[in-house]
């Protein structure tokens, strides 16, 4: 059984009236401003400490009144977003990342607000939700599938307030300990992510790739057309604007539930997972390619990857993805390949799908990685999987990768 401390997220729809509406709009304007305001401050005072941020949450509510209308805890939320953007920046000039570091920059378009432990209210049967800050936005109806009523109320961290394409809704972030049984299959695979295939594994099986934004591509283009075709600052431009933005969103979504399910089959048929640690950022500055790989979700896939092995307590291991493609996994000599060629020939007798190549060598890594980790660290992922299985599973991987 796998077990996993973590932050789920469960959203419903808000129903309520039109003017209700308005009042979020102004509830997101407001935590824009103390986010905004929030950087100017650390722009103008350089060296100032980040708990000075946090004091300026309360001049804020002092010296604008539609920032004192905002709950304090909201407040604080909206600064803690300026504050982690500079601790990023920091970080990565640290880590001295190549390219930009990403100085923070001051938000035109938030479509969200977070409250914390108050300033909302949640009625007795939980299906109605309630602001009680200065906004006064009022009572909401929550549309949707999942029960509040299993979780307790000091389990409920944070509420997040978001105006998406087709509505408002609300996202309750509830700190829970995951808990799921696991089956244990005795099979290691290792994952290379593709745009031929979705990914290719070690075994050679592979998962077609949806291209859900290229199926897409006609009807989005017409929706773009009619936002173009109508006078800015119109009521039907703001139509045409909405419906691209639900067409967008629809995409999102097949894309999100796609990387998640695909993810949890890896995870649950597998005992030991390794997976390139692909630099997306960089990888979409290659214009040619930058749609097809945004649109395969590579992070999405990996970053579920990571939690469902959490969650079962299986072993999920990133690789750096150096020479997978151009090394032999029969023999481990360098064959150098052209994007183009899509089959591994090598003088050792080994043709294998580039891709299925790929996997091999991935896999062979990260069980290599892992012992490394075993042997030094003891690590705790792979404690909770059992040594003598890592132990058996490395040797019966070997013996397959060389038959």
């Amino acid at each position: 059984m796998g077990y996993h401390h973590c932050m789920i997220v469960i959203e419903f729809k808000l129903k309520g009236k039109a003017q209700q509406y308005r009042v979020i709009d102004e509830m997101i304007r407001a935590a824009q401003f103390v986010r905004n305001k929030t950087l100017k401050y650390w722009i103008e005072n350089q060296g100032c400490k980040l708990v000075d941020l946090y004091k300026q949450c309360a001049i804020m509510a002092k010296e604008f009144e539609w920032a004192g209308k905002l709950n304090s805890m909201a407040r604080q939320a909206s600064a803690q977003r300026a504050i982690f953007a500079i601790q990023r920046f920091f970080a990565n000039c640290k880590a001295k990342k190549p390219g930009k570091k990403g100085f923070p920059l001051f938000k035109k378009h938030t479509r969200s607000v977070e409250y914390k432990t108050t300033g909302w209210a949640l009625s007795a049967d939980k299906r109605c939700l309630t602001f009680k800050d200065g906004f006064a936005a009022g009572k909401f109806k929550l549309v949707g599938s999942r029960d509040l009523h299993y979780y307790a109320p000091d389990e409920i961290k944070r509420i997040r307030v978001i105006r998406g394409a087709d509505g408002y809704f609300a996202q309750f972030c509830i700190n829970v300990e995951r808990k799921e049984e696991s089956v244990l299959t005795g099979e290691a695979v290792g994952i290379d992510v593709g745009l031929n295939h979705f990914y290719t594994d070690s075994n050679g099986d592979t998962v077609p790739n949806p291209r859900y934004l290229r199926k897409s591509a006609k009807a989005l283009r017409r929706a773009q057309k009619r936002v173009s075709r109508k006078k800015k600052g119109s009521r039907n431009r703001k139509k045409a604007v909405n419906e691209l933005g639900r067409k967008h969103l629809k995409v999102s979504r097949q894309r999100k539930d796609f990387a998640i399910k695909t993810a949890l089959c890896v995870v649950k048929s597998s005992d030991f997972v390794a997976y390139e640690d692909l630099q997306v950022k960089n990888m979409i500055k290659n214009r040619k390619l930058a749609k097809s790989i945004s649109d395969a979700a590579w992070s999405q896939f990996a970053q579920w990857l990571e939690y469902y092995g959490k969650v079962y307590g299986k072993i999920v291991v990133a690789v750096p993805p150096q020479y997978t493609s151009q090394n032999c996994s029969g023999c481990g000599n360098l064959v150098k390949k052209t994007l183009s060629t899509r089959t591994h020939i090598c003088g050792c007798g080994t043709v294998l799908d580039r891709d299925h190549n790929a996997g091999r060598n991935i896999l062979a890594k990260g069980l290599k990685q892992a012992a490394i980790n075993l042997n030094t660290v003891g690590h705790t992922e792979i404690n909770a999987f059992g040594q003598s299985d890592l132990y058996l599973l490395v040797a019966a991987s070997t013996s397959k990768s060389t038959d």
